[in-house]
């Protein structure tokens, strides 16, 4: 059985304005449907069925295109922190109680065509509280921000770069109740703290993914995932 999926939606998306003034993000038109029901439908193809949005600016907005997401065949819940914004990990920690003691993390604005049931695997052999998959991105599609060898997260830093950190997180991860709650963060603060926290005490595993991720969180970032679906 896979695990249940938690996905932090809650953001302004300054960048993408004026597209996302009167709208929020995953509600962005992809090559003709709204950015969340493209990711809800990955998701479903990966036999994913249970799914808690964490919403924030304009939630009520997607939970009137999704509703429950039995359309899409998933089970959908909602977590909303607006208009006091939480952080993606404040959001997280918010949605714990419908989220159970293991799920996947999945970054709003990514669309990852990769295995999750590979993944939930290597997380599950890892005997860690968590896991992040990793790209070789070498800065190519964004920064990259990490230092991975033989299979280890040696190094995660979003602020400090340096020129060992070929590797980028990938936008998929997977975190258990007991990872966040070792790390005592109060009610607002980001991921990637929680993330460098854990990896900083070894408690991080990796998991290399060879395929490419896609994000909308820029104007080029949507041109490039039009074209991938299009062309698929």
């Amino acid at each position: 059985m896979m695990l249940p999926v938690a996905i932090p939606a809650g953001g302004l998306a300054t960048r993408l304005r004026p597209i996302t003034e009167k709208i929020p993000k995953a509600l962005v038109d992809i090559a003709g449907e709204p950015f969340i029901v493209r990711q809800l439908k990955l998701l479903k193809k990966n036999d994913i069925e249970r799914v808690v949005l964490c919403v924030g600016y304009r939630g009520e907005m997607i939970r009137d295109v999704i509703g429950d997401g039995h359309k899409l065949g998933l089970q959908v819940d909602y977590s909303f922190d607006w208009p006091d914004l939480l952080g993606t990990g404040g959001a997280l920690k918010k949605a714990l109680v419908g989220l159970g003691n293991e799920f996947f993390v999945l970054y709003g604005d990514s669309y990852l065509d990769c295995d999750y049931r590979t993944v939930q695997e290597s997380f599950k052999k890892s005997g860690k509280p968590a896991l992040m998959t990793v790209f070789h991105n070498e800065n190519k599609w964004d920064t990259s921000n990490i230092s991975y060898r033989n299979g280890k997260i040696l190094t995660y830093d979003k602020k400090r770069i340096n020129a060992g950190m070929e590797y980028i997180d990938y936008g998929l991860s997977v975190l258990t109740k007991a990872a966040m709650d070792t790390a005592g963060f109060g009610d607002k603060f980001d991921l990637a703290e929680l993330y460098k926290y854990l990896c900083d005490r070894e408690q991080l595993a990796g998991h290399e993914v060879k395929e490419r991720f896609y994000e909308i969180g820029t104007a080029g970032g949507i041109r490039d995932l039009e074209e991938y679906l299009l062309s698929n």
